[in-house]
């Protein structure tokens, strides 16, 4: 006996010449007895799906989150690296301008007038501006309150009110970029 319900594919097929084959009768689609438990069925399958979309859709911001952050932060580490790469050339640079400035500081009266001698102070001003130029500034460390960050303390000294000032520089400090690349040797007053 058969079920009103059931449907049966058409097994009939025509053959290339005309001719009639059947095909054996393997699928039958049945309709569910309870149209209630296929809804109850699909509302879970599709709470399900949401669940899992909503879980997919979450890990993709996270995963779009961590990139922008990745990428922020290495641009930042770039621009810094950059910024910073010559440090190790202009420390080196930065003894022959104490040099230079030594030997402006002590020339004798009678060649401060002559062509070679103002050849070398404007070769230590070009020097000055090509550092400058590349970011590099002079700290100002005399009469300053002593800054363990910007100075290094090589003597103390007894100076009555000058109890934490910077008294003499024995050696010029430099920033390059706002970031201390070689302290000020200073000699600091006690009180």
């Amino acid at each position: 006996m058969s079920n009103p319900e059931e449907v049966k594919p058409d097994t009939t097929t025509t053959t290339g010449n005309g001719a009639a084959a059947t095909t054996p009768d393997t699928a039958t689609v049945e309709t569910p007895a309870d149209p209630a438990a296929v809804i109850a069925d699909l509302q879970n399958r599709l709470a399900q799906a949401e669940a899992q979309a909503a879980e997919y859709k979450d890990q993709w911001m996270r995963a779009v989150a961590d990139y922008r952050n990745f990428k922020r932060r290495t641009d930042t580490e770039r621009a810094e690296l950059i910024r910073n790469a010559g440090a190790a050339l202009i420390l080196k640079l930065l003894p022959v301008l104490d040099d230079f400035e030594r030997a402006i500081a002590n020339i004798p009266p009678e060649i401060a007038s002559t062509p070679w001698w103002q050849g070398t102070q404007l070769i230590a001003q070009k020097l000055r501006t090509i550092l400058e130029s590349e970011g590099v500034k002079p700290i100002e460390a005399l009469g300053q309150d002593f800054d363990p960050n910007l100075h290094e303390a090589v003597i103390y000294e007894e100076a009555e009110g000058q109890e934490g000032k910077v008294i003499a520089e024995l050696q010029r400090g430099y920033l390059l970029h706002d970031r201390v690349i070689r302290p000020s040797m200073v000699k600091v007053g006690r009180g």
